[in-house]
């Protein structure tokens, strides 16, 4: 979801007034993916990178997590829509974190879309604390660790149990990954668009879409495999 700082640039407002808007852009983007009938939504709010940023603004956006799960926890409800936080929330204030427990409690038994906040995230260290566990594991139990294959390895991960993208956004003009989701996004779509977050709406979804469909995806298959033409 990139693109909020330049909006408010953009406009001569504070950055912090483009993470406001940034937080609109989302809830609208959340009610088009579930009546879309989107199984899985993953959106990035705030990278392990982000630290970096100025003080002001790192403590802005940590007031406007808390304020927001304190304002969208019942409409999640109401949509039937399960939040879980994938990072590492140790990161995070004790008030902040116990917020994010209350909201993954509240909306656990719901069945409808899965939520997934990715904050203090990064796709390396994902790969990373998934490889200690795996060491460690080998370790108390006494197995080769050599014997650890994919599947058993992306049941480390902080996304285990749910299936791999199949499309990625990135919003903002920006064509990389930045650190997101690295091992899971090792076959999903890439869509890039220059639409700033806070403007991206049903529509621009909509597009995404539109885009995705038309994109054959092979796996490593040849094109005539995936069609079913058995005369190639």
């Amino acid at each position: 979801m990139d693109g909020n700082g330049r909006w408010a640039k953009a406009r001569f407002l504070p950055r912090l007034m483009g993470h406001h808007r940034g937080v609109e852009a989302a809830r609208k983007v959340i009610r088009a993916c579930s009546d879309a009938g989107v199984e899985c939504l993953t959106l990035f709010a705030f990278s392990s990178e982000n630290w970096k940023r100025p003080e002001e603004e790192v403590s802005g956006l940590m007031s406007l997590f808390m304020s927001a799960l304190e304002r969208e926890s019942a409409a999640l409800l109401r949509h039937n829509v399960q939040m879980t936080f994938i990072g590492d929330r140790s990161g995070f204030t004790p008030g902040l974190q116990e917020k994010i427990r209350q909201v993954e409690g509240m909306t656990d038994t719901c069945t409808g879309m899965r939520l997934l906040i990715a904050a203090n995230y990064g796709g390396r260290w994902d790969i990373l604390q998934a490889a200690q566990r795996a060491c460690q594991q080998a370790a108390d139990e006494g197995t080769d660790i050599a014997s650890l294959g994919e599947a058993g390895f992306g049941k480390l991960l902080s996304t285990a149990g749910l299936p791999d993208p199949d499309l990625f956004i990135r919003t903002g003009g920006e064509r990389r990954i930045s650190n997101f989701l690295m091992w899971q996004l090792a076959y999903a779509e890439l869509y890039f668009t220059d639409v700033l977050w806070p403007e991206f709406d049903a529509n621009c979804l909509q597009q995404a879409f539109a885009d995705f469909a038309n994109r054959q995806r092979r796996f490593g298959m040849t094109g005539d495999q995936v069609s079913g033409d058995t005369n190639a």
